[in-house]
């Protein structure tokens, strides 16, 4: 018997029809032995999220603002619950137990975490496994980061005592015990951390999406789901703005070398998308495709420098990235010719310093002539396959050209596998369309 370690989003613990589904996946597979669990999420538009509902009280808490009501609506939500699963754990007391330390004013990583706590003690009970607190087993330092190998640790010597638990995610603790979160989304991170430490053959991640899609759906109508993808790939696409699972949840398998398989609990028959360290030969020759995926994202500038003989000037590029330093400026991108150097921002880095920017530009580097560019979008088109079919930027620029997108950068990584193209914020969604339709039948 193998062990799978599977993580359910919020969306798929929101209430008591979304945990019967959730149980029912879990015992189809005895090898499902470790479960992590969100906090509730929404049950339908316009409902509320247990996590926003429990950072409301501290605001309330915050501002000497009564919060019982809030609380008592949480309360209510977890009751309804384990009237609707049938299940008797007793919840009044752990209620009570949170009331006393809400009145302490805790911190905000305190607050936010009940909402896993107490769903992972719920959802214990109804599978009938044990309930293990990650609170002593995630850990972090002083400063708040985490302590991997102590971690793997600690989960690794608790486990090995459960042949079966829930796990609460999103939490952990510092050295003095005090509740420590991840950021928002770290249920992700929790459920690799644990795949990782007990040796899983597979990480499940279960949302309410069948995994990922070639292209955003709300721009590119029924796109092609990626039955397979490699870490290499997923990381371009999630810095490119593709998300489905949380961004640093990807690394502590990868260093496991465990495969994340994204599934939906409304389908589960659905096989979803598996993400390996390499995607196999054979799949990507079952799916015939040159690109994995299409992602992209708005309001980005360009600050393309020109001086005559840059290539011998010894430190240029020290300078520019000095001067994005000194300003606490990432760069996204930094294209560069042998007398020419872009450099790319996008908006919300740069927080309306651009001016004092390129008076820094100026004076600093002394370039012949600086041209700004605004309202860019970077388009990222991604693919190991692409290193090794002919004609693939071609196909990409002729497509965008055929769709009068004009395109106002190019840039293409080293490992060949990804292109990006940089075109107005205007011609954003037009682009992917046109490159969508160029590479997928």
């Amino acid at each position: 018997m193998g062990i799978k370690v599977a993580k359910f989003g919020g969306s798929s613990v929101a209430d008591g029809i979304q945990l019967t589904k959730t149980k029912a996946i879990i015992q189809q597979d005895p090898d499902r032995r470790y479960i992590v669990v969100s906090a509730p999420g929404k049950r339908f538009e316009g409902d509320n999220k247990i996590t926003d509902l429990l950072y409301l009280c501290k605001t309330h808490i915050e501002h000497n603002l009564p919060y019982d009501q809030l609380f008592q609506v949480v309360a209510d939500r977890y009751m309804a619950v384990e009237v609707n699963l049938g299940v008797d754990v007793d919840l009044l007391c752990y209620f009570d137990e949170i009331r006393e330390n809400l009145k302490k004013n805790p911190s905000s990583d305190y607050i936010a975490s009940r909402g896993e706590y107490l769903n992972a003690i719920l959802v214990a009970a109804f599978l009938g496994y044990d309930f293990v607190d990650t609170a002593g087993l995630i850990k972090f330092d002083a400063k708040g980061k985490l302590l991997m190998e102590e971690t793997d640790r600690a989960i690794r010597e608790e486990l090995s005592g459960h042949e079966r638990a829930v796990l609460p995610g999103f939490y952990g603790s510092t050295p003095d015990g005090h509740i420590k979160t991840f950021s928002r989304g770290g249920s992700d991170i929790t459920g690799a951390l644990v795949a990782r430490a007990v040796g899983a053959d597979v990480y499940e991640n279960w949302t309410d999406v069948s995994g990922f899609l070639m292209a955003d759906p709300r721009i590119v109508k029924n796109p092609k789901q990626i039955q397979s993808i490699s870490y290499k790939e997923l990381r371009e696409l999630s810095y490119m703005g593709a998300g489905v699972l949380h961004e640093d949840a990807i690394y502590p398998a990868r260093m496991a070398n465990i495969p994340i398989n994204i599934r939906n609990t409304n389908n589960p028959d659905d096989e979803g998308t598996f993400i390996t360290s390499e995607a196999s030969d054979e799949s990507r020759q079952a799916e015939d495709r040159i690109i994995t995926g299409i992602a992209g994202s708005k309001d980005f500038t360009v600050v393309a420098l020109y001086k005559n003989m840059m290539s011998s000037e010894k430190g240029f590029v020290r300078r520019i990235l000095g001067i994005l330093d000194d300003y606490d400026i990432n760069f996204e991108h930094l294209p560069s010719g042998i007398d020419t150097v872009s450099v790319v921002m996008s908006n919300k880095s740069i927080d309306g310093r651009l001016d004092d920017v390129l008076d820094e530009f100026e004076s600093r580097l002394r370039p012949d002539s600086i041209d700004v560019i605004e309202n860019i979008a970077l388009i990222a088109t991604v693919g190991h396959g692409m290193s090794k079919r002919t004609g693939v930027s071609a196909a990409l620029f002729t497509a965008l050209a055929n769709a009068g997108v004009n395109i106002r950068m190019i840039d293409q990584g080293s490992s060949e596998m990804n292109i990006i193209v940089g075109v107005e914020n205007k011609d954003f969604e037009k682009a992917i369309r046109a490159i969508y339709e160029a590479f997928v039948q």
